[in-house]
C-alpha cells in the first residue's frame, strides 16, 4: 500500500488514515489536524505496511474507513496499543461476508461488471444526495481505473486468502472453520470508536452494526451519514483533535441518531 505524508513537520503525534478502496490522498488533503503530522494511506493491492512509523510518534490517531476498517485492523492488531486509539467509519473488520460486511455477491456483482460508467454509479451511491456527489466530483480521486479494478479483486483475494473462500462451491466446511478461527484470534482489532452511517448504501448499515458487537468494542455511534460524508470527514481528520473531551462527548451526543 502506499503511505503518503500530508503533513509532515516531526510532531509527537500522527493522525493516520487508511482510506477506502480506489481513493488516494485527493480527496482527504485539505484537513489539517492540529499538532500532528497527517499520513493517508490506499492502494491495498499489496498489505505491505513500514511498521517503524509507530517508533516514530509518542502518540498515533488512526482513523479507517471503508475498506480501509478492514486494512487498519490488519495493521493496528500489530502496533503497540498503548500509544494508538483506533476509529472506525463505514467500514468492517470483516468487509466481504453475508453478515458483517458487503455480501460476497454484491461485491462479485461490482467486480465482474466495474467499467468506468459503473464506477460513476458506485460513487454517486457514495454520496448523500446531489449536492454531495457534486462536490466529491471536484475532489475525486486520480486514480488509473484498470489499477483500481485490480485493486477491487485483490482485496478479495487477499482477504479469502487469509479468512477463507465463502464463495467456493467445493470448500471443506471444517477446514473454512478452522481457518475462520485462526484469522479472528489473529486479527480481532477492535476499535476505540466506530461510527456507523444510517444512510451508507455501500456497507449495509445492519451489518456493521452487528460487526461491532462484540463486549470488547469501544464507543459505537450511529449517525445520519451516507458512506462518503463531507461532514464526518471534517470531524474525524480535524475538528474532534481540537475538541475538550466534554466537548467531544456532547458532539457524539448531538450526531447520534440511535
Amino acid at each position: 500500500m502506499k503511505q503518503v505524508y500530508i503533513i509532515h513537520e516531526n510532531h509527537p503525534k500522527l493522525l493516520l488514515l487508511f482510506a477506502g478502496w480506489a481513493a488516494d490522498e485527493t480527496l482527504f488533503k485539505q484537513y489539517r489536524p492540529k499538532g500532528m503530522d497527517y499520513m493517508i494511506c490506499y492502494d491495498y493491492r499489496t498489505l505491505d505496511f513500514d511498521m517503524s512509523v509507530f517508533d516514530r510518534y509518542r502518540q498515533v490517531n488512526a482513523v479507517a474507513w471503508s475498506m480501509g476498517v478492514w486494512v487498519g485492523s490488519l495493521i493496528l492488531n500489530d502496533a503497540p496499543q498503548d500509544k494508538v486509539i483506533g476509529i472506525s467509519f463505514n467500514g468492517s473488520t470483516s468487509p466481504i461476508d453475508h453478515l458483517e460486511g458487503i455480501p460476497p455477491q454484491t461485491y462479485r456483482a461490482t467486480l465482474d461488471g466495474l467499467t468506468p460508467a459503473s464506477l460513476q454509479k458506485f460513487m454517486r451511491r457514495m454520496c448523500k444526495d446531489s449536492h454531495a456527489y457534486k462536490a466529491f466530483m471536484e475532489i475525486t480521486p486520480q486514480r488509473n481505473f484498470d489499477e483500481i479494478k485490480e485493486e477491487l479483486r485483490l482485496i478479495k483475494e487477499q482477504y479469502f486468502e487469509m479468512h477463507g473462500d465463502t464463495e467456493s462451491e467445493d470448500v471443506d466446511d471444517e477446514a473454512l472453520d478452522e481457518k475462520y478461527s485462526e484469522y479472528h484470534d489473529k486479527y480481532r482489532y477492535e476499535y476505540d470508536y466506530a461510527f456507523i452511517g444510517n444512510n451508507d448504501r455501500i456497507f449495509p448499515p445492519e451489518n456493521m452494526k452487528l460487526n461491532n458487537e462484540s463486549p470488547a468494542c469501544g464507543i459505537v455511534t450511529v449517525t445520519d451519514s451516507a458512506h462518503y460524508d463531507e461532514a464526518m470527514f471534517r470531524f474525524l481528520l480535524q475538528d474532534m483533535w481540537e475538541m475538550p473531551i466534554d466537548d467531544f462527548l456532547h458532539h457524539l451526543r448531538k450526531i447520534s441518531v440511535e
